[in-house]
């Protein structure tokens, strides 16, 4: 069985994030789990001017996600920060150019599921997923969240990301000074647990 983690990440929380979501990915036997980022379209001298280049060599070397990426996998996580309410556009760059396996109906019956990162705790990150998912329903896929059994989404003595749509962290302003807390890794590798586990069944393995 395949799980193919696809993210992009710009100051590296949501590769953080990937992170925890194929390590709970994996804790199920007999799962095979990929890890791809989406290609990046900002140029280099964009990326000095927001101060992201040595970010980006922290995860340089995870290789590009192809169509092929989707198609070979039973299960798809995808992990994206929120750009005003929207996932960012290095996706929707990359799903826009799903429509050949779109109309061959190649993701028909996947499992589909979504994280995601903002700079603030009400930065749009229930939006961005809810509206990842249209996509996602749009090839067909089975979509998959995080249910109320995690109980670390529940707490009330620290701010967090996480919800019943999906794995998320709080990035804090400036090149998102806040790294992804243990409670929120948490509920990112409970997501990757649960999406193969949900696959798992679907697939009769």
């Amino acid at each position: 069985m395949k799980i193919n983690v696809i993210f992009y990440s710009l100051y590296g929380h949501n590769h953080k994030m990937a992170e925890a979501v194929a390590e709970g990915a994996r804790e199920v036997k007999g799962v095979d789990v990929g890890l791809y980022q989406v290609e990046e379209t900002f140029t280099p001298e964009i990326l000095e001017k927001m101060g992201a280049t040595e970010y980006k060599k922290k995860f340089g070397h995870i290789p590009v996600a192809t169509i092929e990426t989707l198609t070979e996998a039973d299960a798809i996580i995808f992990g994206t920060p929120t750009r005003f309410g929207m996932m960012v556009a290095q996706m929707r760059a990359f799903l826009d150019r799903t429509g050949g396996i779109w109309s061959k109906g190649e993701l028909i019956g996947k499992v589909g599921s979504v994280f995601t990162s903002s700079s603030t705790q009400h930065g749009g990150q229930e939006s961005t997923i809810l509206s990842f998912h249209t996509t996602l329903l749009h090839h067909g896929m089975i979509v998959v969240g995080v249910p109320y059994s995690e109980e670390r989404q529940k707490i009330l003595t620290e701010i967090t990301g996480g919800s019943p749509y999906g794995s998320s962290t709080i990035t804090g302003r400036g090149h998102g000074s806040r790294q992804p807390s243990e409670n929120e890794l948490g509920i990112a590798r409970f997501q990757g647990r649960h999406v193969a586990e949900i696959t798992k069944r679907l697939v009769g393995e």
